[in-house]
């Protein structure tokens, strides 16, 4: 063997190159032992071990919830809870993924329901029978004060409820954990949709805006990026002018489009 340093190539998304040394851990998958290099999330670890992602791999950033992961270490009666894509392996992991959890979702027309208690009790009637046990908090990869919101929704208070649901992605890991099989992640969809519509004041530039769009303003200046090349249109994106990260009242030099 040459004495040069030895590189281990993992066919991970990235394409993730490991210096010689790296220490390998035992995992199982779906019951089943693998010894993956330790310094590898759960989901390039699943990869390392010979499995192909489909599904449940989305943004891998722990942005759009596709990853949500149950596991035990062994000796540990714990449950845990997180996203694959964020969670480094640890030794003994016993993992379980939940690519979907299923959970019904209420139908209804945004413009025919209100910002009330009584509109959550008619859509989500399952909301009151929360016994207040806060696994779906425990359960939660992103820490999200779900119990606190699901409160804040059975006193009409869809504000609140909109603001601490914020950060939600949608994973299902609360619903799969609360004993009184409410469906938390579409219930604080609901209050951000009410919260949006209701409560929060519309923005002063929007109607003259939408005006300006159907009244034919900016079709000429999208025929002309449509015509445009790939090296002209990159120069724009690169020369365009940055709105600074903290304004109020900025404003481009070029006010052609406003």
């Amino acid at each position: 063997m040459s004495e040069a340093k030895k590189e281990i190539r993992v066919a991970t998304g990235d394409r993730a190159i490991l210096p010689e040394g790296t220490k390998l851990v035992p995992i199982f998958i779906m019951g089943k032992q693998y010894r993956v290099p330790e310094t590898m999330t759960i989901q390039k670890a699943v990869e390392y071990a010979g499995y192909q992602f489909i599904r449940s791999c989305g943004c891998r950033g722990g942005i759009c919830g596709a990853c949500p992961t149950v596991y035990r270490i062994a000796g540990d009666y714990h449950l845990h809870f997180c996203l694959a894509c964020q969670t480094v392996v640890q030794a003994d992991m016993y993992l379980t993924q939940l690519p979907f959890f299923p959970a019904n979702r209420a139908a209804y027309d945004i413009e025919k329901v209100d910002a009330s208690a009584e509109t959550i009790m008619k859509l989500y009637p399952e909301v009151m029978k929360c016994v207040a046990c806060n696994t779906c908090t425990k359960a939660c990869p992103m820490e999200i004060e779900v119990m606190e919101y699901v409160n804040a929704a059975m006193r009409g208070d869809i504000a609140k409820a909109a603001r601490l649901s914020f950060d939600c992605i949608q994973c299902g890991l609360c619903s799969s954990r609360c004993p009184a099989q409410i469906q938390h992640f579409h219930l604080a969809q609901l209050c951000r949709r009410l919260h949006a519509k209701y409560q929060v004041p519309a923005a002063q530039h929007l109607k003259p805006r939408v005006a300006d769009i159907n009244a034919g303003k900016f079709v000429n200046m999208l025929k002309e990026l449509v015509a445009g090349d790939e090296d002209g249109l990159r120069k724009l994106y690169v020369d365009r002018e940055m709105e600074p990260q903290e304004s109020s009242d900025w404003q481009p030099q070029d006010k052609n489009f406003l």
